[in-house]
């Protein structure tokens, strides 16, 4: 079946920043993003990917180095990026690392290392780039969360732990930002078919048990979590705030 998605006049030359947008979601987000005529700053630990993904690229694009564990790094990350694009319209908390790990095995160091990999940072991003939005009379934040944690799957306390936080992140942000025109949403993927994913973990096997799980029988490329989160980010969500976007073909 030959998919034809909307384009959105709205996101020509918006301003986007996405977090973890070398690879994976992050990668498709930014592709998606930068097919619609926007302006993309994406920031990553992994230069190499980083380099690739830019020259695939048409337009006005940036990418800034950071560990997003190191918050001096972010907050300098993002101000490169406005300095060069200009104050984020969009910003996009994609990073993450799904890890798996025995809650046997967990030290409070790995705990930490985990909660700021996966949730720590998206609140900096968050306040690093609030001002600028209010300053431009609003904007878009969309936090990735996961069904995970929904499906309470096991295997990754520590990610799924800091994944359910997400959206309490996403909650009240939005009621604070929210007298400003800037709107806060979670869009929250399901077991997207990523090549990291197909690499370590999808089998045959796995991914026959998820497809049964769904109410929909196929499994879910990244290209559909990028369309969500490009609606969250255009004028026709203008209305949309604090609020979960499932993209996970229904799972249950």
């Amino acid at each position: 079946m030959v998919r034809k998605y909307a384009e959105y006049p709205s996101l020509r030359d918006k301003t986007v920043f996405v977090t973890g947008g070398a690879s994976g979601i992050g990668a498709e987000i930014v592709t998606a993003f930068a097919d619609q005529g926007s302006k993309v700053g994406f920031i990553d630990i992994d230069r190499e990917a980083s380099g690739a993904m830019l020259g695939k690229l048409n337009g006005e694009h940036m990418f800034s180095y950071c560990d997003l564990r190191n918050i001096d790094s972010l907050q300098k990350s993002f101000s490169e990026l406005a300095e060069q694009l200009g104050p984020a319209e969009v910003l996009v908390n994609n990073a993450a690392r799904d890890d798996r790990h025995d809650w046997r095995d967990v030290t409070a160091k790995y705990w930490d290392e985990r909660q700021n990999n996966n949730l720590r940072h998206m609140f900096f991003a968050i306040q690093a780039v609030a001002d600028g939005m209010i300053g431009l009379g609003g904007g878009s934040i969309i936090n990735m969360g996961s069904n995970s944690w929904w499906e309470a799957g096991g295997g990754f306390p520590a990610y799924a732990t800091a994944k359910a936080a997400v959206h309490g992140l996403t909650r009240t942000m939005a009621r604070d930002l929210g007298e400003n025109r800037i709107r806060v949403n979670t869009v929250v993927p399901g077991w997207i078919m990523t090549e990291r994913q197909k690499d370590l973990w999808v089998t045959p096997e796995s991914l026959a048990k998820q497809i049964d799980r769904q109410c929909l029988p196929d499994p879910i490329d990244p290209a559909y979590v990028a369309r969500m989160v490009l609606f969250l980010a255009s004028d026709d969500s203008a209305a949309c705030s604090a609020n979960n976007f499932m993209v996970e073909g229904g799972s249950i």
